[in-house]
């Protein structure tokens, strides 16, 4: 069985255990060194892995550690375990203690469900305050799994753990810090996201008005680059299929000369942002074709509210007067389709 499947089955195991657990030490015997032992640790032999390990702590002397990995007798990583029905945020102080006294160059706090990894990236030999990961055994994602395998007995490489660590911490506050604008923009936020599209004094009652608005188009913003990347993935599936099954067929059907570039897309987002105040974002769609990139009002070819013409040596954008001619805009970067935001503001007010 590969460590994937092994850590699935385990993480099963925790799920049906942790109802039925209700001590430290039950937590540290079912839990915590049955992972360790998955991880190819010798968990009877206290040469490596050390239960109650001492760590002095200035003047107080005998204090211990729950765990600690050594290698050549010395500890590499320092495990404080609590009950499984303990929050660990009131904690970490115990480890960051422990952790400044000994040459340990990881941090384990743990309850059994929730593993988070300390380092010392901050400041050397003093534990950080914020983990550089956290792993919940209940809630297993690919990327957690081959985060935790680096800690297997074959794999552990500090050096190299390390380096990695600071990538992991941060991306992990900016994932919570957009998570939490996500559902809850702050002010800062809408201002931040209203100052190239709204000229207006950005007070606290716009800031208000524009919330609910923001947070919409976030969503709506997401939710297309998630189904996007479904649509993408299916037609992958497709096409393979479709090939699979016509193998045999000498014609092949011709293909499409339609490309999609990233500096449309972004156009388009441009395009949907100067518009956002006015009509619904998800009223605001594109289509792609051979000769032009089309912004359009919900999605209809009657309703045009710009082209694009981005493939040429002079850039271009092109918006329709009232009777649907175009006027051509010769345009040097996207930046200059923020120049031209009353006149599309004017065409998509039309078809309201």
């Amino acid at each position: 069985m590969d460590f994937i499947e092994s850590i699935k089955q385990f993480s099963e195991r925790v799920s049906m255990l942790k109802d039925t657990i209700s001590t430290e030490e039950a937590t540290k015997m079912s839990l915590v060194v049955p992972l360790f032992q998955l991880l190819g640790y010798d968990v009877f032999n206290p040469s490596e892995f050390c239960p109650e390990y001492i760590a002095d702590v200035g003047i107080k002397k005998g204090e211990k550690v729950d765990y600690a990995i050594l290698e050549n007798g010395q500890p590499t990583i320092l495990i404080e375990c609590k009950s499984c029905s303990e929050q660990l945020d009131k904690h970490s102080s115990q480890l960051f203690r422990y952790f400044g006294t000994s040459p340990a160059k990881f941090g384990i706090l743990t309850n059994g469900i929730i593993y988070r990894f300390y380092t010392d990236l901050e400041e050397s030999n003093k534990m950080d305050l914020v983990p550089f990961l956290e792993i919940n055994m209940l809630q297993l994602k690919d990327a957690s799994i081959n985060e935790l395998k680096k800690f297997c007995k074959d794999n552990f490489d500090k050096d190299k753990i390390f380096s990695t660590a600071e990538e992991l911490k941060y991306s992990s506050l900016i994932k919570g810090a957009l998570q939490k604008e996500f559902e809850s923009p702050s002010d800062d936020f809408v201002r931040f996201i209203l100052a190239d599209i709204y000229e207006g004094q950005k007070n606290q009652r716009v800031l208000d008005k524009f919330s609910p608005l923001v947070k919409r188009a976030f969503s709506s913003f997401v939710n297309e680059i998630v189904n996007t990347k479904i649509s993408s993935a299916l037609s992958v599936d497709s096409d393979e299929e479709t090939n699979e099954s016509t193998a045999t067929t000498v014609e092949e059907a011709p293909v499409s000369k339609i490309i999609t570039t990233e500096e449309e897309i972004e156009g388009f987002y441009i395009v949907r942002g100067l518009l956002a105040g006015i009509v619904p974002v998800e009223d605001v769609a594109y289509r792609d074709t051979e000769s032009y990139f089309g912004v359009l009002y919900t999605n209809n070819n009657r309703k045009p509210i710009c082209r694009l013409n981005l493939d040429t040596k002079n850039k271009q954008l092109l918006i329709p007067d009232e009777n649907k001619k175009f006027e051509r805009i010769y345009i040097e970067s996207l930046n200059d389709i923020y120049k031209y935001k009353n006149k599309l503001i004017e065409v998509v007010k039309r078809y309201l």
